[in-house]
């Protein structure tokens, strides 16, 4: 447990991942099922002449239920693209800017390099995942400047926080 609310909004997106991986499971086992429970029974073996030797159709079982816990232990390398933003020292100014058209690395650069050219801003930090960016600095910096530099630099600006 932590004080910090975005955890919430963290458990909210894993049990969103664990709800789709349970559903994509169960679809992979109902339609393997479907398909391998009539061949098993030998439903096919008079009209098509397929047959399935019960030591096969158990291994099959096996290894469906080796493939549904392989697909669940993916919810592991689940990623959480939530930044916190924790130990903010005094005297320095955090602000969220929320940036439009920004798709590569170059374009990540060029931000980067706009926003540092700012009087006051020590810190920059930008997401393309998030298309934001976010800046640290040791005094008031209008946001009037800030929209006016990324402008410059080709990019929109959709929200400063």
């Amino acid at each position: 447990m932590r004080n910090s609310l975005l955890d919430v909004a963290k458990a909210i997106d894993l049990s969103k991942a664990v709800i789709r991986n349970i559903k994509m499971n169960l679809f992979w086992a109902f339609f393997y099922n479907a398909i391998g429970i009539p061949v098993a029974a030998g439903v096919f073996y008079l009209s098509l002449g397929i047959k399935l030797n019960p030591m096969i159709g158990a291994a099959a079982m096996s290894l469906s239920s080796v493939c549904v816990v392989t697909n669940a232990l993916r919810l592991k390398k689940f990623k959480i693209n939530y930044e916190r933003k924790e130990d903010v020292k005094m005297g320095e100014n955090v602000k969220l800017i929320t940036i439009e058209g920004m798709s590569c690395n170059h374009c990540k650069m060029t931000v980067e390099k706009a926003l540092n050219s700012l009087e006051g801003v020590t810190e920059v930090e930008v997401s393309l995942e998030n298309k934001s960016a976010t800046i640290k600095t040791n005094k008031q910096v209008e946001n009037t400047k800030i929209r006016e530099v990324i402008i410059d630099a080709g990019f929109n600006v959709i929200d400063i926080k």
